[in-house]
């Protein structure tokens, strides 16, 4: 008997647990808290953007492509052909 009472006392507390978690989450007071929040962090965003020093582009014609053809000694491999050849 006292085994049952101490499961249903577990039951209930977490259910209490869950049954509170929500009805904090989806109050009204918490949803205005989070919509300041949310704002007050977008304006301080927006505050600090303001201060940024923008650099100077430097990544113009920074790739360099390498011709296949310079150099000629290079056995060129196929996939495929590697696969299917047995020897």
């Amino acid at each position: 008997m006292l085994k049952e009472l101490k499961y249903l006392f577990f039951l209930f507390v977490i259910l209490l647990f869950f049954f509170l978690s929500l009805k904090y989450y989806f109050s009204d007071e918490n949803k205005k808290n989070s919509y300041r929040s949310q704002k007050s962090v977008e304006e301080k965003i927006f505050y600090y953007s303001q201060d940024l020093i923008l650099l100077k582009n430097d990544t113009q014609n920074i790739v360099e492509y390498v011709e296949k053809a310079l150099d000629k000694n290079k056995k060129n491999y196929n996939f495929w052909k590697l696969i299917n050849n047995d020897e």
